[in-house]
């Protein structure tokens, strides 16, 4: 028999799943894709149209069919054997107080860890309910989390920084960096995906293990993706990018690289032209105050300016003499775009009302995450090395492809976070007694796929705005190198074991990249200090909110 009188806890840790998903996506998905908005590869309505689209294939076709009630087995089991309906307000309790953090943190900027919220919330109720938790070094422990606050960013900096190395050294400091560029960047293309077929292959939770999938099998599949991937850049994309970099056509977009070889003509037939007066390459170091560095020389003028005159607007203007101010406009704000038109008219007026609906539907997705107008972190930026935009556009490709693979590993991992506990509500609900594995029904997958999405599309600014132009000057090939240096961290910490956590690889290949730069002061502390503390408070802050409701619950005087 169900346990009906217990209806209450399902319904109300259904609500909170929502959030908490919703929050997830809010938070977390705006990791995996604020290096490229910040290195304008892609603007917050693209990225907002393709998380939806990622997240969702993440979660549906890669997420894992079976879940862990209790995450990573942080907390013991056999406190709630015999007593299902404690397990299931455990678990609600548990969802309530990570859903709670995750909105908070989400609120002030930080960009937190959505798997080590789910575990501190799992903690309280631990505690509050008297189980053992496991403090002592072993997988998935309180310890092993807490580890990963310095092993997750120093790995992923290592390896953000040598890919981003291959590229520095190999092809943006080179005499002719454009046209090695061109030579290399199908290598970069096919190396991204067979990082992203090393993923689908062996660590996404519906895949066999490698044991069980065969070395042998898996590294021909790599190698399949990665010399298929190659030949194609090489016959279909190269020519596109001659077209497009070389000739300077504007009316070639990235939906006319099926033309291939086609668009070495002088004059080839293209498919739904764009327009042939646009820009082709956009300035990817222009910042909130219009100006550009003229020379990435302004660097050995910058080191020797004192940190007095780096401070301050005047004194950058002495440090750094060849920044050349350009014309800019301000950006519009969601509220004077939708809001102001019609802000004369009437409260029940039709078109106020269409107005305030499209800034309630497009207010995440139409706001400004890339500028800023401080002039401390202007000074910050003045000391990254600027490269040929040209070069740079080679590897938004890159970029793009890096940033879904990040995504789609998101979706298809981190969706466990919000599901696992009321999964396990649903289940103990429905069987009578408790479950510490369950099936994790697909129509809940499609609604957590969905609710990431539409997380990052209503929520993520706040999160875009924290990362990326706020720890170092970011362009494509320092996005596409932190992206890909946060990817293998990931893929490797997960194969040996480490707790990693996605937040904490991109903050620390960011940092990584930054120091490419050769100079400590091209990384802006004060934010990584900002980012760093949200991720000591996790795990208390979650903690506290769960076991204080857990300790009430179960104390609470009933008639």
């Amino acid at each position: 028999m169900a346990l009906t009188k217990y209806s209450w806890l399902l319904a109300l840790i259904s609500i909170c799943f929502c959030v908490s998903s919703f929050m997830n996506g809010a938070n977390d998905v705006a990791n995996s894709y604020a290096t490229s908005v910040a290195a304008r590869t892609l603007t917050m309505p693209q990225v907002g149209f393709l998380s939806m689209i990622t997240e969702f294939v993440g979660a549906v076709a890669l997420g894992s069919r079976v879940t862990n009630t209790i995450k990573n087995g942080i907390i013991s089991i056999d406190r709630f054997e015999g007593n299902p309906g404690s397990l299931m307000l455990a678990m609600t309790c548990a969802e309530f107080g990570s859903a709670t953090w995750l909105a908070i943190a989400t609120s002030v900027g930080y960009p937190v860890s959505t798997t080590q919220t789910i575990v501190g919330a799992l903690i309280g109720v631990g505690i509050a309910a008297d189980s053992q938790v496991t403090w002592a070094w072993d997988d998935g422990s309180v310890s092993q989390v807490a580890a990963s606050w310095a092993i997750a960013p120093l790995l992923a900096a290592c390896f953000a920084a040598i890919v981003f190395s291959t590229a520095k050294f190999g092809i943006l400091e080179r005499k002719d960096p454009f046209r090695i560029g061109m030579m290399s960047i199908p290598f970069y293309l096919a190396f991204t995906c067979a990082i992203l077929a090393l993923f689908i292959v062996i660590e996404s939770p519906t895949a066999p293990s490698l044991e069980e999938f065969g070395a042998g099998k898996a590294v021909g599949i790599i190698l399949g993706v990665f010399f298929g991937i190659l030949a194609f850049a090489y016959a279909f994309v190269r020519p596109y990018l001659h077209r497009r970099l070389v000739k300077g056509d504007s009316r070639i977009k990235f939906y006319h690289i099926p033309l291939g070889p086609l668009l070495w003509k002088d004059d080839p037939y293209v498919y739904w032209p764009a327009r042939d007066d646009g820009v082709v390459v956009i300035d990817y170091y222009e910042n909130a105050y219009g100006t550009k560095h003229s020379s990435s020389e302004i660097l050995s003028d910058s080191r020797d300016a004192s940190e007095k005159d780096v401070a301050t607007s005047s004194g950058l203007e002495k440090a750094n003499p060849l920044v050349v101010p350009t014309a800019r406009s301000r950006i519009v704000t969601p509220e004077e775009r939708f809001l102001a038109p019609t802000k004369h008219l009437p409260i029940a007026h039709p078109a106020r009302l269409y107005g305030f609906t499209k800034w309630i539907l497009f207010q995440g997705v139409t706001r400004d995450v890339v500028s800023h107008e401080d002039p401390r972190l202007r000074a910050t930026h003045a000391r990254a090395k600027v490269y040929d935009n040209r070069t740079e556009h080679l590897f938004t490709y890159c970029q793009v492809l890096s940033a879904m693979l990040m995504s789609i590993a998101h979706g298809s991992n981190d969706v466990a976070n919000a599901i696992g506990p009321w999964a396990a509500t649903y289940s103990t609900y429905q069987a009578n007694e408790v479950a510490t594995k369950v099936p994790t029904p697909v129509w809940a997958l499609v609604i957590a796929g969905f609710l990431l999405g539409a997380g990052f599309w209503f929520f993520g600014f706040k999160i875009m705005r924290a990362l990326g132009n706020r720890i170092t000057q970011m362009s494509p090939s320092r996005g596409f190198s932190t992206e890909l240096g946060a990817a293998i961290t990931v893929l490797l910490a997960s194969r040996v074991g480490l707790p990693v956590s996605t937040t904490q690889c991109l903050a620390g290949a960011t940092v990584g990249v930054a120091l490419m730069n050769l100079d400590v002061r091209a990384v802006n502390w004060r934010q990584i200090l900002f980012i760093f503390s949200g991720w000591i408070l996790t795990l208390p802050c979650a903690g506290l909110l769960s076991g204080l409701i857990m300790g009430m619950a179960l104390n609470t005087p009933h008639l």
